[in-house]
């Protein structure tokens, strides 16, 4: 679970990002999963986007896919969202305590 000062330096870290998981009409579909999974893997940091045509809000689809994907969800704003997920074995992200 994140604190407040640790959801702030990841929003910080999260704003240069580019979005690299879009979520379309199918919704949280299993090769959503896995990409989110190999993204969280290589990553820690990712920022996703829930497309007009899909049914989800984006609060909706960011709570589902932490939830498989056993992270964290950062920020929700507008159709955009961060996940992180802290990576163990090769670790790129040191948060403040």
């Amino acid at each position: 679970m994140l604190n407040s000062r640790q959801r702030a330096q990841l929003r910080g870290m999260a704003n240069g990002y580019d979005t690299i998981l879009h979520i379309g009409k199918g919704g949280i579909i299993d090769t959503v999963v896995k990409q989110a999974e190999d993204a969280l893997t290589a990553r820690e940091l990712i920022k996703c986007c829930v497309l007009e045509a899909c049914e989800l809000t984006s609060r909706e689809a960011a709570d589902m896919l932490a939830a498989k994907t056993h992270s964290d969800v950062v920020q929700v704003i507008g159709s955009k969202f961060i996940l992180y997920r802290e990576n163990k074995k090769n670790k790129k992200i040191f948060l403040v305590k």
